[in-house]
């Protein structure tokens, strides 16, 4: 399809923006020897903008970033107005400066070179500069998000660590304020708490001797004493040892003295203290509720001590060899349930009344166990007047006693008596726990920081590429329309310029 010589002029000239310097050298508009052309040109710049007027405009035009030909056609009409003076007769000026720079513009000219230098700012600014500032853009905007949830990670780490350290005291039993004291402070209320649990026991009595019934009639053997202990602190109360081995209250009781272990620097958190039991246990062993992890070293991750796999001791100071005649002293001054070894001996034969209160109360209530009704027809009155209301109540109070004594914060009391090391382990690691709270709201506050400043250089960059932005659009106007010129005003569209 031909097109008329009258429309030929509305016939636009699309060329790639990419391509654009090698268009404009094959068809001879630039020089191939353009980027020698400029560098005179930019030598010959140099020493023009040594002496310039003082102007504002030509101070603005000076302080940006590159100059090119149509700066310097500016720039020399300032001069026109500020070299008046020095025109003469024939039109032509005397002043040095516009020399120069009418110099520049000259050399500018030449093959076209300003044409050439114009293009390669544009294709440069399209493909390199403007990519790059979004790109950095682009990294602060994703340093920003990452670093806010990063912040997000490190207030809820410190939050859960605070939590845990808040649910440890709890279990403990203290405010959390100063560790070590509340710990120690909650000993001098173990004596009384053990006091009133030892009390408790004398309610079992009639437990007890159903129990000595049963055992005495299905065994055949009537002399043997059935839960001695129990029975007797049931009757007595939580006497010392002393009594208890003796049958003799002590006439002085000299405590033991417990000897102070210097406070330890917090070793790495190896001991998870999980979640304290809701019930105390019903049978079997005792589980006190720690869960200690292996430290990278191989051994359990906290020192209990010279024992190996035992309970807590206390360290006694003898005063003698033998104590006086109706002293208690050393471990014959602890009371019963202080004493480890009677503490236990008093929660195995609990356990024990426990779980045949519990047997004899299912037998009750089994209507169609006839060999069991059977065989307590000969049975005393004492077994067989049973009813289970009154068992059920009995095993109550037997469990009752066994979750006061088995509960956690009764053996974290029992233990710090036992061993001032385990105070001084339990402060470090429940402060450790805080420590690490603390070190991750000051990892908050340093990401929070560059947060900030990479905030503060986004704000930075945006007005920079918003500016490169513009000078792009300006470089596409000119080269269009000075390729335009040469086409006899036929419109020129650079394609491929995304901004």
């Amino acid at each position: 399809m031909q097109v008329a010589p009258q429309e030929y002029q509305n016939v636009p000239i699309d060329i790639q923006t990419s391509k654009l310097l090698d268009w404009l050298v094959d068809r001879r508009h630039c020089s191939r020897r353009w980027q020698a052309q400029l560098q005179l040109v930019r030598e010959r710049l140099q020493v023009a903008i040594q002496d310039m007027p003082e102007n504002p405009e030509i101070k603005e035009l000076l302080e940006g970033s590159y100059l090119h030909y149509f700066h310097c056609l500016r720039i020399v009409e300032i001069l026109k107005g500020t070299e008046a003076s020095t025109k003469n007769l024939f039109g032509r000026y005397s002043s040095q400066r516009m020399k120069d720079w009418q110099e520049v513009v000259s050399l500018y000219e030449k093959e076209n070179t300003y044409l050439a230098e114009l293009s390669s700012l544009l294709g440069r600014s399209i493909g390199y500069e403007v990519p790059a500032l979004r790109r950095q853009l682009g990294r602060c905007q994703q340093a920003q998000q990452e670093l806010a949830r990063r912040e997000d990670e490190c207030q809820l780490g410190a939050s859960e660590l605070r939590e845990r350290f808040l649910a440890s005291c709890r279990q403990y039993g203290i405010a959390g304020a100063d560790v070590r004291q509340e710990l120690l402070a909650l000993v001098q209320e173990l004596p009384s708490l053990l006091s009133r649990i030892g009390a408790g026991a004398s309610a079992l009595g009639e437990a007890i001797e159903l129990y000595q019934a049963c055992v005495a009639f299905v065994c055949d053997s009537p002399g043997a004493e059935v839960v001695p202990l129990l029975r007797f602190v049931g009757r007595s109360g939580n006497t010392t040892v002393f009594q208890w081995r003796t049958g003799l209250p002590p006439r002085r009781v000299e405590r033991p003295e417990l000897r102070r272990t210097p406070q330890e620097p917090p070793q790495q958190d190896t001991i998870d203290w999980g979640d304290f039991p809701a019930e105390a246990p019903q049978g079997g062993d005792i589980d006190w509720g720690i869960t200690v992890e292996s430290s990278p070293q191989g051994d359990d991750g906290i020192d209990w001590g010279d024992g190996e796999g035992q309970e807590g001791t206390i360290t006694v100071v003898e005063a003698g060899t033998e104590a006086p005649e109706g002293v208690a002293r050393g471990s014959d001054a602890l009371t019963l349930l202080e004493n480890p070894e009677t503490r236990n001996q008093f929660i195995d034969e609990l356990m024990e009344l426990e779980l045949f209160l519990a047997q004899r109360l299912l037998e009750l209530e089994d209507e169609a166990d006839v060999v069991a009704m059977s065989q307590l027809q000969l049975a005393p009155a004492v077994l067989q007047g049973q009813s289970g209301d009154r068992v059920r109540a009995q095993l109550a109070t037997a469990r009752e006693l066994l979750a006061q004594l088995c509960s956690r914060s009764v053996q974290h009391l029992c233990m710090i008596l036992a061993s001032p090391r385990y105070v001084e382990r339990v402060t470090a690691l429940l402060r450790q726990k805080l420590h690490q709270a603390e070190l991750l709201l000051a990892k908050r506050d340093a990401l929070a920081q560059k947060r900030r400043e990479a905030l503060a250089e986004q704000a930075a960059l945006e007005p920079k590429l918003q500016r490169l932005q513009e000078k792009t659009r300006e470089l596409q106007k000119l080269i269009e329309a000075d390729i335009s010129r040469r086409y006899g005003g036929r419109p020129v569209n650079l394609m491929g310029i995304n901004l």
